[in-house]
């Protein structure tokens, strides 16, 4: 049971970490990065569907994406789709393709994402938390059942702990990663 608690506990702590990747991957740096389109649904035929299902999205230049759907009816629902999202960057519609030219960062607005890394690190290292502390809770109960003796819940508590450390530690590279990427010019 204490091994499959172990696993399960890793696992949680491992799909919160590629969340918070993800979630990085959608705050805007100045350089063109598909992941930005990540969350844009186009009403296609009536039914809202993932832009990287109904386009291909390449990246010809460091600060321009490149949407080209595979269904040319699809591109004015696209660019529509496009200037109701909170990205905040103007297509430029073609009549075959759809660019998005990324305007460089300010300074502030810099600092102002490097924060908002910053403050989605913290909230990404409570929900690991609040995994250890179910995954305690679960040993202190198989405890009070009489399922694991407290010498076996005090050395599964510190390998819970260890994954913790190492999840924060990750979190913490993975959010050093994307302010070091945010701050540079």
């Amino acid at each position: 049971m204490s091994t499959q608690l172990l696993t399960e506990t890793k696992e949680k702590m491992t799909k919160i970490e590629q969340a918070f990747q993800r979630e990085l991957g959608t705050i805007r740096a100045g350089r063109a990065n598909a992941g930005l389109l990540d969350r844009i649904q186009v009403l296609y035929y009536g039914i809202p569907t993932p832009l990287n299902q109904i386009a291909q999205i390449s990246i010809p230049e460091p600060r321009v994406l490149m949407i080209t759907p595979f269904d040319k009816t699809a591109l004015q629902d696209i660019e529509k789709a496009l200037l109701q999202s909170d990205i905040g960057i103007s297509p430029n519609n073609d009549g075959n393709i759809i660019r998005l030219v990324i305007p460089q960062l300010t300074e502030d607005r810099r600092k102002e994402l490097a924060k908002q890394v910053g403050k989605e690190s913290e909230n990404t290292k409570v929900s690991v938390r609040n995994v250890r502390r179910e995954a305690i809770d679960a040993l202190k109960k198989a405890e009070k059942n009489k399922e694991l003796t407290s010498d076996d819940v005090h050395g599964y508590e510190e390998d819970v702990q260890k994954l913790t450390d190492a999840s924060i530690k990750n979190i913490d590279a993975i959010a050093a990663e994307k302010e070091k990427e945010l701050l540079d010019v």
